[in-house]
């Protein structure tokens, strides 16, 4: 079965990098065209919740439905349980280089369907095109968390002046 591996660094502590992931919206803000992102039901990431979407590629739909599990700070694994491949199952870890640096571990297993049906996944969802998928979410992540660094910072910033 293929694996995929991708890894980058986030200049965000691990709880800022966990909470970025954790927002309902992730998924339409770490798609980048021509993909984009129908969501049908997305419950709060936890334990057994999940998550049902509809990928565009242009004029050509994939609907998924992926459950969550090994939900922590630290990271979680979303396993699809319906969906255009036969399997794929994908895990999140967080680890802290510094208290203001967080590694992303990204790993994905996955295969294919047999015969036409896996012919367009096999398309879109080989080594190449997930390469380039994760290259763009590493500069949506890091772009991402910083706003909300930035938003934080703000927020005590008017916090600390404001009398009480």
């Amino acid at each position: 079965m293929p694996t995929f591996k991708f890894e980058f660094t986030v200049d965000a502590p691990v709880a800022a990098v966990a909470n970025f992931h954790h927002d309902t919206r992730i998924l339409k803000k770490l798609s980048p065209p021509p993909i984009f992102v129908q969501i049908h039901h997305f419950e709060p990431l936890g334990e057994g919740s999940e998550a049902e979407f509809t990928l565009w590629f242009g004029p050509l739909p994939l609907r998924w439905l992926a459950v969550h599990s090994n939900v922590s700070v630290n990271g979680f694994t979303d396993t699809q349980k319906k969906g255009p491949l036969k399997q794929w199952q994908h895990t999140h870890r967080f680890t802290a280089v510094s208290p203001q640096t967080t590694q992303v571990h990204e790993q994905i297993e996955y295969s294919h369907k047999p015969g036409l049906h896996g012919l367009f996944t096999r398309l879109l969802f080989n080594k190449t095109g997930l390469y380039a998928l994760f290259t763009a979410r590493k500069w949506l992540t890091r772009w991402y968390v910083r706003q909300q660094q930035r938003e934080k910072s703000t927020l005590l910033t008017k916090n600390q002046e404001s009398p009480n």
